[in-house]
Formats: structure tokens, C-alpha cells, sequence
């Protein structure tokens, strides 16, 4: 009976509610990036009392990078239109008691310091843990709680008022655009080390990035070969709304401030 209800927890409830056979449209792409010099940096702040992760480095820095280099990646269908948000809001996978997933949303990302995000990233996935649910946990937890089929049924309405017509359901702190303008998750800390997410057909994100593992790899660095510290990336794009070009964009940025972590530490200036 333990195992039963370990396996129909609320998550797998959903799920089962809301995917279907892939039908829509999806590019995949990944990356390996070395991060040698970027962990010694991270591990320099660590000891200066800034406890900063790899988490906290990849969302400013997509964040950033939404913002500066590739706004297409910041946009969502609505009513069969292309739709530029006017915020770039991070959606960040965390691990919760029991071990089930959850998320924190982080408003006006690529606003913050690398300090700024430590802080209020770390509040907010202090109230998820202690049990206080953001929209997106509260629509699931709802949803999980319907019996089948009628779980179903309630999903695909809500996906039909929400993201297929465009509706905001304030009274049920229900939206179109409930998950910001991306999602990232570390997979890396569970043990993986690449994998390629899903686009979660309840939400309205152009991309969903997956940080895999960190491991020891030969590469070439002044035509010798070395051991360097190397971290897989993933990403699923939306093909409605951005092409694997965009995807190229993202991850040429994030080389570039693997490389220079230091301007994540100050206030980015971006041009009208």
C-alpha cells in the first residue's frame, strides 16, 4: 500500500491528466560547456559568506540573456498570436519534502545582482518548503485532488480558457502566463547527468533548460589536452515561436559569462 501511494502522488495524478502522445512541434539541443574556472569563482564566493550555486549563476544568467540578446525567447502563443512578455520571471525547479518537485518563481530576473538573486531565491524556496504553495503549486495540488476522469477533464478546460484562448481567471489565481518566461531545473543534483525536459503543455514558455551533470572530461585548452570540469546543458524550444537559431544565441551567451561570472555581480545595463 506504501508503494502505491508513493507512486500516485499528487505529481503522477497530473501527469496523467495532462500529456498526451507528442504531437507538436520541438527542438532539442545541448551543449558542454566548461565550467573549470567558473567553480573556482563560485567556491571564492562561498568562502567570502555568498552561498551562490551553479543554479544561481545559470538563471541570472539566461535571465540576462532573454533581456539583452534573444527577447524572442521571452514570448508565448496567445490567441494564435506571437506575445512579448514585459518581464522576464524564472521559474526554478526545487526538491520538497517527501521528495516530491516543486517551483519557485523569480520575478524580474535579470534585474538582480548574483547577491540580490541568492536572497530572494533562497526566501522563496524557504516559503515552498515550509508550505506556503505560489499559483503554480496551488493549481496542481486542486487538480490533484479531483478523482478520475474528472481531473482530466478539469485540465482540459483550463488549458483551453488559459492557454489556448488567452483568459486570466483571477478568481481562481489562474492565467495564461503562470510560469514566467522560462524553466530551469538541475538534474545534475539528482544524479543525472543530461537529459532533455519536456514542454509542460499547461504552461506557455518558449524553452525549458536542463542543467545535467558537472564531471571531469579531456578537452583542449592551448592545444594540449587537460582534465577540466565540464557541465551538460539541455534544451527543449517551443518551434511556434523560436528556431533553433534562438537556441544558438542562449547558449553562446551563457559561454560568455561562464567566462566572466564577475558582471553578474553588478547591475546589467541594457539598452532601450
Amino acid at each position: 500500500m506504501e508503494l502505491t501511494n508513493n507512486l500516485n502522488n499528487n505529481w503522477r495524478k497530473v501527469a496523467t491528466a495532462i500529456y498526451r502522445k507528442p504531437t507538436d512541434s520541438k527542438i532539442f539541443g545541448n551543449v558542454e560547456i566548461d565550467v573549470t574556472r567558473l567553480e573556482e569563482f563560485i567556491s571564492e564566493k562561498r568562502k567570502s559568506g555568498l552561498k551562490i550555486t551553479m543554479t544561481h549563476i545559470m538563471v541570472l544568467t539566461v535571465a540576462r540573456a532573454i533581456k539583452q540578446e534573444v527577447p524572442e525567447l521571452n514570448t508565448y502563443v496567445k490567441r494564435g498570436n506571437i506575445v512579448l512578455r514585459d518581464h522576464v520571471d524564472a521559474t526554478v525547479s526545487v526538491l520538497l519534502k517527501g521528495g516530491q518537485m516543486g517551483s519557485v518563481t523569480i520575478k524580474d530576473a535579470d534585474t538582480l545582482t548574483l547577491e540580490e538573486l541568492v536572497s530572494v531565491m533562497g526566501e522563496e524556496i524557504k516559503k515552498s518548503r515550509q508550505g506556503s504553495e505560489n499559483q503554480t503549486m496551488q493549481s496542481k495540488n486542486i487538480l490533484a485532488s479531483m478523482p478520475w476522469p474528472f481531473r482530466n477533464w478539469l485540465f482540459r478546460l483550463y488549458k483551453l480558457a488559459t492557454i489556448d484562448w488567452g483568459l486570466s481567471l483571477p478568481f481562481l489565481n489562474l492565467s495564461s502566463d503562470s510560469f514566467g518566461s522560462f524553466l530551469i531545473s538541475n538534474i545534475g543534483s539528482l544524479g543525472l547527468d543530461m537529459g532533455f525536459p519536456s514542454l509542460l503543455p499547461s504552461s506557455n514558455v518558449s524553452f525549458v533548460l536542463i542543467m545535467g551533470g558537472i564531471n571531469k572530461k579531456p578537452a583542449v585548452v592551448n592545444d594540449k589536452i587537460v582534465s577540466r570540469r565540464i557541465l551538460s546543458l539541455g534544451a527543449t524550444l517551443d518551434h511556434r515561436v523560436v528556431d533553433a537559431s534562438h537556441g544558438g544565441k542562449l547558449f553562446r551567451y551563457i559561454k560568455y559569462m561562464v567566462k566572466n561570472p564577475g558582471e553578474l555581480e553588478v547591475k546589467a545595463k541594457f539598452t532601450a
